[in-house]
């Protein structure tokens, strides 16, 4: 049986509301309003607003636009009433209909205590206020999960720890420089580490399914699509020349965005169009000046920085997912399967950003992004309850993100990509990332509150493998098509 919750909003008793009430607050309504649960963190509204408030409201507005309407033959201030409500018949009932809808949904959140996810499925076009008569409407609502918060303090948690040694520095100089190296064609047989330039053609039960052309990589051990692995790639493309063709099969992700295919065996079809190999840039002035640093010295500590970066961030994730998985062990109520697509993305764009504050390549950031979004659905799910977990802590324990926070981290970013920090808060701004900035800052001091009341104990973090990962911007099966994916890059070039 559904769960129901019913109240009243009674005009002459403000009290029972909460809410203090002043002058320049609008008058409450006498609402009759029911909220129903009709499924996981979903509820169902239904709202009667009594002729009267509608009456009211209508002779507030009647009221502003007989001080501030302009019609001919008339000065303002003078217009007739009846010629007012006439004139502007159609205005007035837009306006009435949005102030009306506003005063009543805030009213009925803030009485029935709801707590949205998300904006109301509510669209006021559909709606029409009676000329006589109460007015009723409904919708549905995503509301935040009730659970009972687990005990949180005096964790005990494995904290990885890895000291940053000069060949740890020596090793990602190389990567360092290779993002700063050129293209050079050879006329030899691929090697491990060289670049190929292939068209592939992607083929299941014999059908075509999708074609990549001049598809430019690296020949890693893993070549990392949105949506599937292909294990071996190095073994695969060895001693190839410009024409050879390499083919091979590979299994579609159980979390694919095309749900038909998950799991299924796709054919792969290599044609080498071309093979590169990367020079390294020399280690000198210009070089140096164009990176922003002083010589080899200043290069190596930032490196070292870099390095320490990523260890604490590696070490903030483990420690992190350990507090996550001991916190939501209790979490087993579920999540309705819309709200979890609708943010498979925005999880994404989160572990991105994490990312980039720590100073992780751009090709360890893709091949990351593609790792997860092979499993976005199960990490979109799990990340959901985390995230409300972490909130109802954060609310507990009072935690607030300042203007200064979030300066501090556009800082970071820009500093650590090299950019001004206004065209790092611009872009954050204009692609809807701020909000998940601020969501990030505050769930990570939740995560921090947590781990000064943990109890560590310290082991050795293992080295990175993402240099043997090559990930590519495209998926095998997935909706997201080449013209997004260029837009996107096109985007981030003139960002």
């Amino acid at each position: 049986m559904a769960d129901t919750a019913e109240g009243s909003a009674i005009a002459d008793e403000p009290e029972s509301t909460g809410a203090a009430v002043t002058d320049d607050a609008p008058e409450r309504m006498d609402l009759d309003f029911t909220v129903e649960k009709v499924g996981p963190c979903k509820s169902h509204v239904r709202v009667v607003i009594p002729r009267d408030a509608i009456d009211n409201v209508t002779r507030s507005s009647v009221e502003e636009l007989l001080e501030t309407a302009n019609v001919p033959g008339f000065r303002v201030g003078h217009v007739p009433e009846q010629l007012i409500r006439k004139r502007f018949k159609q205005e007035l009932a837009d306006q009435v209909k949005q102030q009306v809808l506003m005063a009543s949904l805030e009213q009925v959140s803030e009485e029935a205590d709801l707590e949205p996810i998300n904006v109301p499925n509510l669209d006021p076009e559909a709606f029409e206020i009676p000329e006589e008569g109460d007015f009723e409407y409904e919708f549905d609502v995503e509301v935040r999960p009730e659970f009972d918060l687990p005990d949180y303090k005096g964790l005990e948690i494995d904290r990885p720890v890895r000291e940053t040694t000069d060949e740890d520095v020596e090793a990602y100089m190389q990567q360092f420089l290779e993002e700063h190296g050129q293209l050079e064609p050879v006329d030899e047989p691929v090697t491990p580490g060289d670049f190929v330039t292939v068209d592939v053609v992607f083929s299941h039960d014999g059908a075509r399914i999708r074609e990549l052309e001049e598809l430019s990589v690296r020949v890693r051990p893993v070549l990392r699509f949105y949506d599937a692995e292909l294990e071996g790639f190095d073994k695969l493309m060895e001693g190839a020349v410009a024409d050879d063709v390499r083919e091979c099969d590979l299994t579609i992700s159980m979390e694919a965005e095309s749900v038909e295919m998950r799991s299924e065996t796709v054919h792969a079809k290599f044609t080498v169009l071309d093979v590169k190999r990367l020079r390294l840039p020399e280690l000198n002035q210009e070089f140096f000046d164009r990176i922003s640093v002083d010589d080899e010295e200043d290069l190596k500590n930032r490196v070292r920085s870099m390095l320490e970066r990523q260890v604490t961030y590696e070490q903030r994730q483990a420690t992190r997912q350990q507090v996550l998985e001991k916190i939501t062990e209790s979490a087993d109520w579920d999540l309705p399967e819309d709200l979890v697509e609708k943010q498979v993305e925005n999880a994404l764009r989160r572990e991105v950003l994490e990312m980039q504050q720590a100073g992780f390549s751009r090709q360890e950031i893709q091949a990351r992004k593609n790792d997860l979004r092979q499993r976005s659905v199960t990490m979109t799910r799990k990340n959901l309850k985390e995230h409300f977990v972490l909130d109802r802590i954060a609310e507990e324990e009072k935690i607030e993100v300042s203007a200064e926070d979030i300066d501090q981290e556009i800082l970071m970013m820009a500093v650590q990509s090299g950019e001004n920090p206004r065209r790092v808060r611009a872009r954050l701004q204009k692609s809807g990332v701020i909000e998940n900035l601020e969501a990030q800052i505050r769930e990570r001091k939740a995560v921090d509150l947590i781990l000064r009341n943990a109890r560590f104990n310290d082991i050795e973090l293992p080295p990175p493998t993402e240099t043997e990962v090559e990930a590519v911007d495209r998926g095998i099966c997935s909706r997201i098509s080449d013209t997004d994916v260029k837009a996107d890059e096109d985007e981030d070039e003139t960002d």
